[in-house]
């Protein structure tokens, strides 16, 4: 017996969610096609319409881009003063092989 999940790409569930949805295909006969659990299916349409709140929201995915642009702001100015501190030890280091010469 062959137990291996059989994986679709996000297009195929919408297309499979929009057979039942609009073409009013019951769902046992979707899961038979398709070979999936109607568990799944359950599962599948849960996330279509949790996602749905979201594009209406006014949101449309803008939170994890939100977090990037903090973590990239985070990240910059922690390079600036990493940058900072590199400069002030070149010119200490200068200064002082100017002061005793080389050793």
């Amino acid at each position: 017996m062959n137990n291996q999940r059989k994986k679709y790409p996000p297009e195929k569930k919408v297309e499979i969610l929009r057979e039942h949805l609009k073409n009013k295909v019951p769902i046992s006969e979707i899961c038979k096609k398709y070979g999936i659990h109607s568990n799944m299916f359950y599962h599948w349409e849960k996330q279509l319409f949790e996602g749905g709140i979201e594009i209406f929201s006014g949101r449309n995915g803008k939170k994890g881009i939100d977090k990037d642009s903090l973590q990239i702001k985070r990240l910059k100015e922690k390079v600036q003063k990493k940058d900072a501190v590199i400069s002030w030890l070149t010119e200490e280091n200068i200064k002082l092989k100017k002061t005793f010469g080389d050793l």
